[in-house]
């Protein structure tokens, strides 16, 4: 007989329920990079683990079409939490070889969002070594996308998001806004560590259900767009080239604009002429003259 096909499983947690969880609380070290002086004993610190999680905040707009700059990275070792204030000193070489070595795992979530707003303050930037989250998880059938419900289905516990909006580019950091920022980097880390250990097992979570047709079918649909986003994201597009606004470019618009007006019109013209001739030659009736009765 043949082996009944078992249902995928699939893992997910809803609100009501991660609200129920306890608090999650950042308990390592924090250190505040605020002086480019300072960010090289920062990476030499953080080139010496074995694993970096990674993550940034941007000081929230109100204002339609205002977008602002990142303004704070976060990397963590296992023990300790750097916070570079990239709104003070911008990405220091020593800071972008790092996040461009390709031996050097780092791990974030949505980290192609990430990218783009650093590339807003750096320009050319190709990173390499990291490993998104986001997809990572879903091999092991969590359907949740964001890092409060995966860290709520794995550990069961709840990451507060009340610091998320806050402002990222304040003279001085509050505890809350460090603890925050520190804990959304290390619980990548903590992430990663217990799924690649082999400490979750989905069909014995408690947030575990059979997934239905609609939801694989919705699982399949977002997967494949992140696909395309991400490639997009690794793959910009080559820059616009810049429009030379200057008189003589200007000029030479306007004939190169006025000579396709030209050509059109006298293209038109031959065209009323040959209808014209058409129309006189014996035989054909001269649409713009009446019709004898």
């Amino acid at each position: 007989m043949e082996k009944e096909k078992q249902p995928h499983i699939t893992v997910s947690i809803t609100k009501e329920q991660l609200s129920r969880l306890p608090m999650a609380n950042y308990l390592g070290n924090i250190v505040v990079v605020d002086r480019v002086e300072d960010a090289e004993a920062a990476i030499t610190d953080l080139r010496d683990s074995d694993i970096i999680g990674f993550d940034t905040e941007t000081r929230p707009s109100f204002k339609k079409g205002v977008i602002n700059k990142v303004a704070l990275m976060q990397l963590s070792t296992r023990k300790c939490c750097y916070l570079f204030r990239l709104n003070r000193i911008g990405v220091p070489d020593t800071l972008r070889d790092l996040l461009e070595d390709e031996s050097k795992l780092k791990v974030g979530l949505s980290i192609h969002d990430d990218f783009h707003n650093i590339r807003n303050v750096c320009g050319s930037f190709n990173p390499a070594g990291f490993i998104d989250l986001q997809p990572f998880v879903k091999k092991y059938s969590i359907a949740d996308n964001s890092l409060a419900r995966i860290y709520g289905i794995l550990f069961g516990q709840r990451i507060s998001k009340g610091q998320r909006l806050t402002n990222w580019e304040a003279d001085e950091l509050t505890v809350s806004q460090r603890n925050y920022a520190a804990l959304d980097a290390i619980a990548c880390i903590q992430i990663y560590d217990w799924i690649t250990q082999g400490k979750f097992i989905p069909e014995l979570s408690p947030y575990m259900h059979p997934e239905q047709e609609s939801e694989r079918e919705e699982r399949e649909r977002r997967e494949e767009k992140e696909r395309k986003k991400a490639e997009a994201l690794l793959n910009p597009p080559a820059p616009k080239e810049i429009l030379d606004k200057s008189p003589a470019a200007e000029a030479k618009r306007r004939r190169r604009r006025n000579a396709r007006i030209r050509r059109k019109a006298a293209l038109r013209a031959k065209k009323a002429a040959a209808k014209a001739a058409n129309d006189m030659e014996p035989g054909n009736s001269n649409p713009s003259l009446p019709t004898q009765p």
